[in-house]
């Protein structure tokens, strides 16, 4: 849609208009006007603007639209512009504006309305300028008559056609207590909002105005400072802005204007990436220098305070104290559930949250993106302002409330895992984003960030869990990095995001970083818990498989899956799941030819009674206790094994989870070693193809999945050209 969008609210077709002419009884006041009234605009003639952009962006269906209006003699319309402050519907005004009085033959009359005395001055300036005299004027400041009825007189009888542009009508009640917005036979009327409810213009049609995309944001900076970098320098600052107009043209006057030091936009770019929320818009709102206008609106740190303001002002407070708190978490889209948990009484009372909410969604402030999940989606800018003017002294809460909030969603480390578990990928950007807030806000305490810290691990091992390593690894790094320089290295919660950062090091098959990570997390464990701790113990079993499997180190891996497996007997018992856990390690890794077939059974049994069927900890069990029958070539005992982990694992992960891959991995050497070619082909080659989409083509599980797959085909090969078959082998 050309980032606008377009509906005709409901109503009768018309936009405040009475049946009649109201009848207004006023108090007269001698010697002082009846009502407030601002001073009179140097001139209605002329947008009362700042800069005007060098050209409109975008905004292509939306123009032609208007255009069209215009062109077509258009009249008895309102079109009214709403969207966040700072998303250029005041320029999209200004160039209709132009259209209509350097294209065409209209007359354009140009209004500011952030208030009544503005509104009043503005209006009543318009009227002067469609031909009321003097005495008429003075009557409808003096409330002699009604203002709104004279000046509307005059448009109605305008001897030209005309646009009359009423812009920052952010508080549509004025318009509508005063009666002053209405249709008319002699012009079309454009207003600009950040007040998106449809009520409030009955009649008109609303178009909404968002941000730029990607190239025409990129154009608006080199428009505005077209030697100062190259295209994709300028798309990568819009991105980093979130191409909100306002940003974009801050930007491009700072760049276009540094005279003895001039930046690149490169430079720029850095200076961005280098800063938290503070020192982005400190940046930012340098550039106003060269804009023009109102300040209030041309700063991003100032801008939205004028909707919170007006929100204070209707009744509701509790809009500041919500955006507050969407403000420790991301500009992408945030699940609504996040909103529903009780500890948001810290902040919002909860009865109060669906009131807060719809004021800022009214205001522009946030919008909603349908489901599923319904979410809120906050523009990035937004956020970082209201974080820079958020109290030091509402830190802490803040970011413990919006923790304890998380917690509510993300699973607990205890839960295993499930395929029905809603997704976890909204809360990713959430999460790092809290995560960063809190580092970098004053007054969070140790608790508060230690809190934050232990939701960003859940978090981690459940995607873990769910199979996307990739993104346990990016959550795990950013969490040991934020908390190492806050919390020290050696803090509990750091330590256990080490050791999860090593699991995931492992999985993605970068063996020595993950054999780096576990060795530490061991040593920081011995240092502050002890060689006994759970802690420590958790370490050796973590470390175990990067050395048997990957660097050959199999005496010293066993030795700390015993450690493990004795440490925890003695300190969580013998069937605790933590405990069975090292067990299945045990047995994987001192599985041989010399393995009895009780060992694994006994092990499952505990599974069983333990943690129930189907259990994650009873699937890992059961296939190493088919592995371990299959290394001591008892395969017809391993084979109905392995097929009902397959078929356990496809329902409880997926059919292309790591986990669901190892176990047809082995069904595939399983059946190979039993004469089933056929079969131990096609499964070599359902796991080869579901590697390289879920792992890549260069993860060394793939590689070696592609090393069976040539080996299965060239046993199939052979067979085929022996004359062997399937028939008469084992069942």
């Amino acid at each position: 849609m050309n980032g606008s969008t377009e509906g005709r609210a409901e109503g009768n077709g018309r936009v405040f208009q009475s049946a009649g002419d109201q009848h207004i009884t006023e108090h007269h006041h001698h010697g002082q006007p009846a009502f407030p009234s601002g001073p009179a605009p140097d001139s209605v003639r002329r947008p009362a603007v700042g800069r005007a952009p060098v050209v409109l962006r975008d905004r292509l269906e939306l123009m032609t639209q208007l255009r069209s209006a215009l062109e077509d003699c258009g009249t008895e319309q309102v079109y009214v512009l709403h969207g966040l402050g700072g998303c250029g519907k005041t320029a999209v005004a200004s160039e209709a504006f132009r259209i209509a009085t350097g294209e065409g033959d209209r007359v354009g009359l140009w209004v500011n309305a952030p208030d009544l005395a503005s509104l009043r001055a503005g209006m009543l300036a318009v009227a002067a300028d469609r031909g009321a005299g003097e005495g008429e004027l003075a009557a409808a400041r003096n409330g002699l008559r009604a203002a709104a009825d004279l000046v509307w007189e005059k448009l109605d009888h305008s001897d030209q056609p005309w646009l009359l542009v009423i812009d920052n009508a952010d508080n549509p009640a004025i318009l509508r207590e005063g009666n002053w917005l209405r249709t008319s036979p002699r012009g079309i009327t454009l207003v600009t909002t950040r007040q998106v409810a449809a009520h409030w213009w009955p009649g008109a049609t609303l178009h909404h105005v968002g941000v730029l995309p990607r190239a025409d944001a990129a154009q608006v900076l080199c428009d505005l400072a077209p030697e100062r970098g190259t295209a994709e320098e300028a798309a990568e600052i819009a991105d980093r802005l979130g191409r909100l107009p306002l940003a974009l043209t801050l930007a491009g006057g700072f760049l276009a204007h540094q005279v003895i030091s001039p930046w690149s936009m490169a430079e720029y770019g850095q200076a961005l990436d280098r800063g938290n929320e503070v020192d982005h818009i400190e940046l930012l709102d340098q550039g106003a220098a060269y804009s023009g206008g109102n300040a209030s609106r041309h700063l991003t740190s100032t801008t939205w305070e004028l909707s919170l303001n007006a929100l204070h002002s209707q009744g509701l407070p509790e809009a500041a104290a919500l955006v507050r708190l969407l403000s420790c978490w991301s500009h992408d889209p945030l699940p609504l559930q996040l909103l529903t948990g009780p500890d948001i009484d810290t902040v919002v009372p909860r009865a109060r949250v669906e009131s807060a909410l719809r004021g800022l969604l009214d205001h522009s402030l946030t919008r909603l993106v349908p489901g599923p999940p319904r979410c809120l989606r906050t523009h990035g800018v937004l956020l970082d302002s209201i974080a820079r003017s958020t109290p030091a002294d509402q830190h802490d809460v803040l970011v413990s409330t919006a923790a304890e909030l998380l917690g509510a969603v993300v699973p607990d480390v205890s839960r295993p895992w499930a395929r029905e578990d809603p997704p976890l990928a909204p809360y990713v950007p959430h999460t790092l984003a809290l995560l960063r807030r809190a580092t970098q806000w004053a007054g969070v305490g140790p608790a508060a960030l230690a809190r934050v810290l232990e939701r960003t691990l859940r978090l981690a091992v459940a995607l873990h869990r769910a199979g996307d390593y990739a993104a346990a690894l990016s959550v795990a790094q950013d969490a040991l990095t934020r908390g190492a320089q806050v919390l020290g290295a050696s803090h509990p919660a750091v330590i256990a995001i080490r050791q999860r950062a090593g699991r995931s090091l492992y999985r993605l098959g970068r063996y020595e970083e993950a054999e780096a990570a576990h060795r530490l997390a061991l040593a920081d464990c011995t240092a502050v818990f002890g060689a006994s701790a759970v802690e420590t113990l958790e370490s050796c079993a973590g470390l175990a498989p990067v050395l048997v499997w990957v660097l050959g180190q199999k005496d010293e891996a066993v030795a700390l899956v015993r450690r493990a497996v004795e440490g925890r007997t003695a300190l969580l018992g013998p069937t605790h799941p933590s405990t069975l856990i090292a067990r299945t390690y045990l047995l994987e890794f001192t599985a041989g030819p010399g393995t009895h077939p009780d060992a694994g059974a006994a092990l499952v049994s505990d599974c069983l009674s333990e943690v129930g069927p189907g259990h994650p900890i009873t699937l890992d069990a059961e296939l190493n206790h088919g592995f371990a029958l299959v290394t001591a070539d008892r395969q017809h005992l391993a084979l109905p094994l392995v097929r009902n982990v397959v078929t356990c694992s496809e329902h409880t992960y997926g059919v292309e989870h790591p986990k669901t891959l190892a176990a047809r991995s082995l069904l595939s050497r399983v059946v190979g070693e039993l004469g089933r070619s056929q079969e131990a082909a096609e499964e070599a080659e359902l796991v080869a193809e579901a590697r390289a989409r879920v792992l890549g083509p260069g993860h060394p599980w793939t590689q070696w999945s592609l090393d069976r797959l040539a080996e299965r085909r060239h046993a199939l090969d052979d067979e085929r050209r022996t004359g062997g078959g399937d028939e008469g082998e084992a069942p």
